[in-house]
């Protein structure tokens, strides 16, 4: 924070975190689930201009095209019909809320394309792909794809939690032969694909070699890392994302664009693999069928691979080729992907297996059949992500910055903007297109003007002052309303939010605004995040809710837990209170010398300090208990698991000075 910033910003800053000196650390994994949905008032009809506007759209695209509709639903065996259940009785997963989908014609408040969509996702139930190849999809939202080996199942991506994926196994049983998993493939490390490997699974089993654990390389590291440093942000935005507190229906959430959405409160879960694939074509026989991974590092993953099963002719996609344009960066947040490797990727595989597939199938959306089809799919789909990197790099090699870039690319070019399978239902060309620009370029657009701006608070009183104050702005946004000019509504409407966070009226208008441009959206994640805007402001913000995610804890490395601390680490409360800490973990044989100094904590693997303050000796599985909160720092010293040398109050002291971050900061609101 600079010296002489303004009182109101300082304000603002501490409003978004929340202070706790808990002596247990956050567990982040335990917060992958969606959350629990709000209480939100009832939502408001689509405007003239918003059905104006979706009407249009059915003469610029072929909604007479029902191909999809057909491969969607070629090959069921039989449909998923009931809801999916814990153990407890409570519901995770349940396809019915998605009824009113059966209409083939939609409501003024969804964009017509995305209706099509959304009904297209609805088909749930196992399917026969081809000769061996079968897919349960639905259940979840990713699909696990089961392959039958010569004795036993091979698994691909176990859905999200336990409770998806054993139900999937269990309805593929009913049609045929009950046989033992032999192995389990994980095509990439997002939990919607590994979280469930405990529910067709037993790790004795995996001990014994009896099962198969294959991933392609970077796997675990990845798998654990993503969610810990930015966890608690990346969680909240995702409720975003999926519309959490929003109803599902036709003037609320109504897909996600990859499925329906995130499974309710289940368990997660995670085993070590036993198979890294690390070259970047490698061929495995297993269980008499013959497997070539191509690995596609960097895509849609940061470790990800295909497949390919020549004797069936069959060509797995993981998640780099599905039934829409993914992102280049989500909106959750992540790490900026390479759409150019993507493309490049793709391309790889259309020289490699293009003439070789009569099918090709994803662990999301439906398969497709025949050569050409195959071979046009993927080479539209290559276009597409080598024009989001080319087109964008044009963009911003002419001097455009991100807003005017995003605004610029709003489709894709020539026939690509005519097929399904380009449009953007998870990704969106105008996002995307800023998120090329940041990776090569970063979130600065090159004009001073933009290196020291004002925080939100403190700018938009400024904004709303200059405009005539807060009667006026709530005039100009009702003006912009009735004229349909949603996204100058949003604009002002924010900046009269931010400055007076108690005006109902704004608040409302806001809403109603944040609603229209929701109803008009063709991305399902664009209408997710307008709709739960919209909710937050009618109602608050709902309480979050988590899983059970103890293996994905469990699998944290302590260095990890290490880089952890020094996030939560509150710097300025932190100055003045140097350290020296020793820690060593006693099962793992692992030592590290933590130093605080300045406010800010560091360490070294594999060394000790020689003169430490103290000496923190315990295990591993101690430490995953206090990151589980079974546990906290305090009473493992009493019962002896955690052994303090030296000055005993420095560990109490080093974990007074972390903060507890809020999982439902605002963010529509100061």
């Amino acid at each position: 924070m600079m010296v002489g910033e303004p009182a109101e910003a300082r304000t603002w800053l501490l409003r978004k975190r929340t202070r706790g000196a808990a002596l247990s650390v956050m567990p982040l994994f335990a917060m992958v689930a969606a959350g629990a949905q709000a209480q939100v008032e009832t939502a408001k009809p689509a405007s003239s201009y918003t059905a104006e506007k979706n009407a249009e759209l059915l003469q610029q695209l072929p909604f007479g095209d029902r191909l999809d509709f057909e491969e969607a639903q070629r090959g069921l065996i039989e449909p998923l019909r009931e809801p999916i259940r814990d153990a407890a009785g409570k519901i995770v997963w349940d396809m019915g809320a998605y009824d009113f989908l059966k209409a083939d014609k939609g409501p003024d408040t969804v964009n017509p394309s995305l209706w099509r969509h959304a009904r297209l996702n609805t088909n749930a139930g196992l399917y026969r792909v081809t000769d061996r190849v079968y897919q349960l999809r639905g259940f979840d939202l990713a699909n696990m794809t089961v392959i039958e080996g010569d004795t036993g199942l091979v698994l691909v991506d176990p859905m999200s939690t336990v409770e998806t994926a054993r139900e999937g196994l269990e309805v593929y049983f009913r049609h045929r032969p009950r046989r033992s998993v032999v192995a389990v493939i994980h095509t990439h490390t997002h939990l919607d694909h590994i979280g469930g490997v405990r529910g067709v699974v037993d790790e004795s089993d995996v001990r014994a070699g009896r099962v198969q654990i294959i991933v392609p390389a970077g796997f675990l590291k990845e798998a654990v890392s993503e969610n810990v440093l930015a966890g608690p942000a990346m969680f909240r935005r995702a409720q975003y994302q999926t519309a959490t507190p929003v109803p599902r229906g036709p003037s609320g959430q109504v897909d996600t664009g990859l499925g329906k959405g995130a499974p309710g409160p289940g368990t997660v879960t995670l085993m070590a693999p036993t198979t890294v694939i690390e070259k970047p074509y490698e061929t495995h026989v297993i269980d008499g069928v013959e497997f070539e991974f191509q690995l596609t590092p960097g895509t849609e993953a940061p470790a990800e691979m295909n497949f390919y099963l020549p004797q069936m002719r069959a060509l797995g996609m993981a998640e780099n080729v599905v039934r829409t344009m993914h992102n280049i960066l989500t909106p959750r947040g992540a790490l900026v992907r390479d759409a150019k490797a993507w493309g490049q990727f793709i391309d790889a595989s259309l020289v490699r297996y293009g003439d070789r597939s009569d099918v090709m199938f994803a662990q999301h959306s439906w398969p497709s059949w025949g050569g050409d089809r195959i071979r046009t799919i993927l080479a539209d789909q290559r276009d597409m992500y080598t024009y989001l990197n080319n087109h964008a790099l044009h963009l911003l090699n002419q001097g455009l910055t991100p807003t005017e870039i995003g605004d610029a690319m709003r489709d894709l070019p020539g026939e690509l903007a005519q097929k399904w399978y380009a449009r953007g239902y998870y990704g969106a060309v105008s996002f995307n297109a800023r998120a090329v620009y940041q990776r090569y370029l970063g979130f600065y657009d090159a004009n001073p003007a933009n290196l020291d701006p004002l925080p939100p608070v403190e700018m938009s009183k400024r904004y709303v002052a200059a405009l005539g104050g807060g009667p006026r702005v709530v005039e100009l946004m009702r003006t912009a309303i009735a004229a349909g000019d949603y996204r100058w509504a949003v604009e002002i409407g924010n900046r009269l939010v931010f400055a007076e966070p108690d005006n109902k009226e704004a608040r409302g208008l806001q809403a109603d605004a944040l609603e229209q441009l929701g109803y008009q959206a063709e991305s399902a994640l664009w209408r997710n995040m307008y709709l739960a805007g919209a909710a937050e402001l009618r109602s608050g913000r709902a309480t979050p809710s988590g899983r059970n995610a103890g293996d994905l804890v469990r699998a944290l490395e302590p260095a990890m837990y290490f880089d952890l601390l020094g996030v939560r680490l509150n710097s300025e409360r932190a100055v003045g209170h140097d350290m020296l800490l020793n820690w060593i973990f006693s099962d793992m044989k692992q030592s590290f010398a933590l130093t605080l100094h300045s406010g800010v904590l560091t360490y070294r693997a594999g060394m000790q300090h020689p003169r430490a303050d103290a000496t923190i000796t315990m295990d591993k599985a101690t430490l995953d208990r206090i990151g589980l909160r079974e546990l906290d720092f305090a009473k493992a010293t009493e019962q002896g698991l955690v052994k303090v040398g030296g000055k005993a109050g420095k560990l109490a002291e080093l974990m007074g000075l972390m903060d507890n971050f809020d999982p439902a900061f605002a963010i529509v609101t100061p």
